[in-house]
């Protein structure tokens, strides 16, 4: 009897050299994609293509090949660096930026500098002296050839493939233009002394030997090396966040080993390492606080901007700054495992990926470039046929090459996802990918799990009832005294709120715990009893009418009420529950504002469910309670069959399969893996409004996507036909093209602005 082996999938990043264009990308993500056991996709903004293949079938050695023999170069990147950059400051990152610019940047000026008075002879009849046009050529031979190589060179290894990009429009169009000059300076009549012409943004029908093309040839090949080099650097711009991101962590760590102090590299630190970090120091890893106690301000993660209070025994995320006292932490999680390292993956793995207007796109441009070609050629015998004139004819095929870019096509989405998800980042909003941008544009109701999420998930001090003569200062100090021996939760609750209130406590004597009625000691020389009614009811005491009717009433509310006396009288009854976040009432407000229909489930009584959610601002026919974790799916799933497009917002492992199954999930960062794993969108802070500002961001960047998208598909649209009815001169034509990919990358830069509502 056999098995049959399921091939083990693998997932490898690759980075791709050489493309110069979206039709590049969709090349190769075509040539990967017919691998068998290779499903691959490949994106022009951020120079990746990410891989999924059969390990046992193929090799990240035949991608790479696969990837060589389309004419590319692909290597799989090289980890983030821990090591500080060289110099002060800038690191080595940034010399590398500047490192593959210099060549284009060099080549700009060249062409800019060259190319500005071969324009200007041409435009400007009055500057057209004698022998003009011989110093145009002087002027752009080295604009044609050395400032336009990049073009010449992908063009002709695109044409050694059987295949034709952005390059090859443009190397043909420039190329045509250069050498019709070169006809017709030396074989027709353009190279006479005192040859004058006028610029004509439209054609005129002649023979053409005395017209001459340098301007054009020149002009497209500056606008279009600016269009580019803008383009690489706004790219550059839009990963800049998640750079920043991979920048935060601390490089070195004050480690403590066998009682000494040791610097080291971050890379050896190990989990279980105790480390130091003094005031002004950035945490180094995920750990758990072991000695000390501080202030934390996890601002560059969070976006929270009050430090948080730290002491023995509390969480602290790696790369948060330090800012109160001094703090030995034994790390937990390290290097790939941390907080800012999942963080950094989960918003490249969305940098990375497409959605589906965009897989449209790429669809398009991978088969616009020969269609492009072939009206060229469509148009060039369109207009002789029709007797214009070669330079007529071959003006409008020119500029029918040249402005036809797909580039801005292909830059649509990834650069507003790039900068997106980069600004989110920065916020504390991680979008898992972009399919997430398009769940938030139809969800239409919000379910809100209420433990942890709109309440803080910890009992807490809400009031005290006092009887008449006595203080609420003197309540919280005996009954904060007696519950602070005690390790029950409620009893700490109260604990830590009269200690908020009144300051330190005294320590009780005689301290018992009285098994499911609270406790009972000596405070101050009074004889303090804190608990259940039938507690005070075995010393023969009764709470005064009163405090029976503030009972009631909390209990009523679905919060804990706790009975204080002492010296053999009833004297408080005080309040405790799972205490609502400040945050949550304005947050219900703005999702209300986002056109969502909050609804608040939970697994507490009604009684409860319902105060919680008259506190926030939820309706009562919106409150679904005493629902077992196990079944919050289901509740999901009814809301979806009534039609609705649901969000879920959750931080435990019980809401994780209801955050898989709703149509966007949102995993508050501060709960489980499992629900961040589960969710769509992860919110680092753990405040409610993060999720409002999440949709609002989310939104955004789809809006500036689709804006994006519809201005490419305009642009070439209204364009070509202008340019094939010989409307447009190939120069004007360059400069449009590289505008159009400027444009829609500008147009994504502006997410960088977006703000959180205060």
């Amino acid at each position: 009897m056999s098995t049959t082996q399921i091939p083990q999938s693998t997932q490898v990043e690759l980075a791709i050299g050489g493309m110069t264009c979206a039709s590049c990308a969709a090349r190769i993500e075509k040539k990967l994609n017919r691998m068998d056991g290779v499903e691959a996709t490949v994106n022009y903004a951020t120079e990746k293509a990410k891989v999924t293949y059969a390990g046992d079938e193929v090799a990240v050695a035949d991608l790479i090949a696969t990837v060589e023999a389309t004419g590319y170069t692909a290597q799989e990147p090289a980890p983030p660096s821990a090591e500080p950059g060289g110099g002060g400051g800038e690191g080595a990152g940034a010399d590398a930026d500047a490192d593959a610019l210099r060549p284009l940047r060099e080549r700009l000026i060249t062409a800019v500098v060259l190319s500005v008075p071969v324009i200007a002879m041409a435009m400007v009849p009055a500057l057209q002296f004698e022998y003009w046009q011989w110093l145009s050529l002087t002027l752009a031979a080295p604009v044609v050839t050395y400032a336009a190589w990049p073009f010449h060179k992908a063009a002709v290894t695109n044409a050694r493939h059987g295949a034709a990009t952005m390059d090859t429009l443009i190397s043909v169009g420039t190329s045509a233009a250069f050498l019709w000059s070169l006809w017709a300076l030396f074989l027709g009549s353009a190279g006479t002394p005192g040859m004058t012409h006028a610029f004509e943004l439209t054609i005129e029908r002649s023979d053409g030997a005395a017209n001459i093309y340098l301007e054009a040839a020149a002009g497209v090949t500056a606008f279009i090396l600016a269009g580019r080099y803008f383009e690489a650097r706004s790219k550059r711009k839009a990963g800049a966040a998640l750079k920043a991101l991979l920048e935060l962590g601390a490089k070195d760590v004050t480690v403590v080993r066998d009682g000494r102090e040791e610097t080291v590299p971050v890379g050896e630190l190990k989990a279980g390492d105790h480390f130091l970090v003094r005031p002004g120091e950035k945490i180094a890893t995920d750990g758990r606080v072991v000695e000390g106690s501080s202030a934390v301000d996890a601002a560059m993660l969070t976006g929270e901007s009050v430090p948080v209070e730290v002491a023995p025994g509390d969480a602290v995320t790696g790369a948060t700054l330090n800012v109160g006292g001094r703090l030995v932490v034994e790390a937990t999680r390290v290097g790939a495992d941390t907080q800012l390292a999942r963080m950094a993956r989960l918003v490249e793995d969305a940098q990375n990926g497409k959605a589906a207007a965009q897989r449209l796109a790429d669809r398009i441009s991978g088969v616009f470039v020969p269609v492009v070609i072939a009206l060229a050629v469509a148009t060039l015998g369109f207009w002789l046929g029709n007797g214009a004139g070669l330079t007529a004819a071959f003006t409008a095929a020119v500029a029918v090459l040249i402005i036809a870019c797909p580039c801005a096509l292909g830059l649509a989405t990834p650069t507003a996802l790039m900068v997106g998800t980069g600004r989110g980042a920065q916020l504390g909003i991680l979008i898992k990918g972009p399919e997430v941008l398009e769940s938030t544009r139809r969800v239409d109701t919000i379910v809100l799990d209420k433990t942890g999420t709109v309440t803080t998930g910890r009992m807490t001090l809400l009031a005290a009832h006092v009887a008449d003569g006595t203080t609420e200062d003197d309540v919280l100090r005996l009954a904060g005294a007696l519950e602070h021996a005690s390790e029950h939760p409620i009893a700490q609750a109260v604990a830590a709120g009269a200690a908020e209130r009144v300051g330190a406590l005294p320590v009780p004597e005689d301290f018992a715990n009285v098994p499911g009625l609270g406790v009972q000691g000596i405070v101050e020389g009074h004889a303090v009893l804190v608990g259940r009614e039938q507690l005070l009811a075995e010393w023969a005491m009764e709470l005064p009418a009163a405090l029976k009717r503030a009972k009631d009433e909390a209990e009523t509310a679905g919060r804990t009420a706790i009975a204080v006396a002492w010296d053999g009288e009833a004297r408080a009854v005080l309040e405790v529950a799972d205490a609502v976040k400040e945050t949550s009432p304005e947050a219900i407000r703005r999702l209300r504002d986002l056109g969502l229909t909050p609804i608040l489930l939970t697994g507490d009584n009604t009684a409860v469910a319902r105060s919680v959610a008259a506190e926030v601002g939820i309706a009562p026919e919106h409150v679904i309670a005493e629902v077992l974790p196990q079944d919050k799916v289901d509740v999901v799933k009814r809301l979806q069959g009534e039609g609705r497009s649901v969000a879920m917002v959750g931080d435990g492992v019980n809401d994780a399969a209801a955050l898989a199954q709703a149509d966007l999930g949102l995993a508050m960062g501060t709960g489980t893996d499992a629900a961040i794993e589960a969710g769509d969108l992860t919110l680092v802070r753990g405040d409610l409004r993060a999720a409002a500002d999440a949709i609002r961001l989310s939104r955004r960047t789809l809006g500036t996507i689709k804006s994006n998208l519809f201005w490419a598909f305009a642009y070439n649209v209204g364009a070509l036909p202008l340019a094939a009815a010989g409307l447009l001169n190939p120069m004007i034509a360059g400069a449009a093209m590289a505008f159009s990919s400027v444009f829609v990358v500008g147009n994504s830069l502006r997410l960088r602005g977006f703000q959180p509502l205060s």
